[in-house]
């Protein structure tokens, strides 16, 4: 992993911390307690509290192509109601809060496309 696709990973978890991104570690799957700009490192939420590389892990994120109509007109709404200068921030929270990938970190390597398994169904 070069050092510019470890600098794009750990800008776009930290970004999406607050949402309880998981990530596959070996054969498991995580959350994300703890990260480390400064050396890279990630805390997974497990009993020894894991501290690994960034290099190590992959998220599991949603490819732009799976958003439904229903989450469209979610996105549509709550950009109506935020001001201008909020409508960036508002649809960047939207996106990582539900998980998509939009810097094609999956395109990338760098992380893993729900199609086949979401984690993040009930």
């Amino acid at each position: 992993m070069t050092q510019e696709d470890k600098q794009l990973l750990l800008a776009d978890l930290c970004a999406r911390l607050p949402y309880d991104v998981k990530v596959k570690y070996d054969n498991g799957i995580y959350n994300i307690d703890y990260i480390s700009a400064l050396y890279e490192e990630i805390e997974l939420d497990t009993p020894d509290n894991y501290t690994i590389g960034i290099s190590e892990i992959k998220p599991y994120l949603r490819p732009m192509s799976s958003i439904t109509e229903e989450e469209r007109l979610e996105l549509s709404t709550a950009l109506i109601y935020a001001n201008m200068i909020d409508n960036t921030r508002v649809q960047i929270d939207w996106l990582n809060a539900h998980h998509f990938d939009y810097r094609g970190l999956i395109q990338k390597d760098l992380a893993i496309s729900t199609e086949e398994f979401n984690p993040y169904k009930d």
